[in-house]
């Protein structure tokens, strides 16, 4: 995915747009963890995952579609400030990264989708659409998700970023 020259277009468009929603250097560093000394954002991505995995472990067995629906809400609301959490790293990266974090954000973006029309359809008494849209969901969260792990561990997004190397070869935590 890093090859990938074709999303080199939409990467800088969305650099651009994190640069103007996070434009105000301190705003940026807290919304990146700087006071916590790691990103915030693969922190909040476990809001939304853990509750439309238990929404969907929910839907295995019938009775259980009012908490699956509330559970799929929750992961909604959750939503906005994981992706802006995403936004606040995002023109950070390096443009390798940048091609990997922009498949990221369009498979989790696919997957946001889903949610909402399993939600939607919920609230129709629409069970079983709503189920199925709650597998597809998955589906591209598991996408989304495993470019997120790619992005953290193969590329190292993010690593080390508040630390530098001194002296006395210990890691030491920079100001923000």
């Amino acid at each position: 995915m890093e090859n990938l020259r074709a999303a080199d277009r939409p990467a800088v468009a969305v650099a651009a747009v994190a640069r103007r929603l996070v434009s105000r250097s301190r705003v940026r560093e807290v919304l990146r963890g700087s006071w916590l000394g790691h990103p915030l954002h693969p922190l909040m991505v476990t809001v939304p995952i853990g509750a439309w995995v238990c929404a969907s472990v929910l839907d295995v067995r019938a009775g259980n579609e009012d908490a699956a629906r509330r559970l799929t809400g929750i992961g909604l609301a959750a939503a906005p400030p994981t992706v802006l959490l995403g936004l606040a790293d995002y023109d950070r990266l390096n443009r390798r990264q940048q091609r990997v974090g922009v498949v990221h954000a369009i498979a989790n973006t696919s997957a946001l989708a889903c949610f909402a029309a399993s939600y939607a359809a919920r609230r129709r008494d629409a069970h079983t659409t709503g189920k199925l849209l709650s597998l597809l969901g998955l589906s591209a969260m598991g996408v989304g998700g495993a470019l997120g792990g790619h992005l953290s561990y193969a590329q190292g997004a993010g690593v080390f970023r508040w630390q530098r190397p001194a002296e006395d070869g210990n890691v030491h935590l920079l100001e923000a």
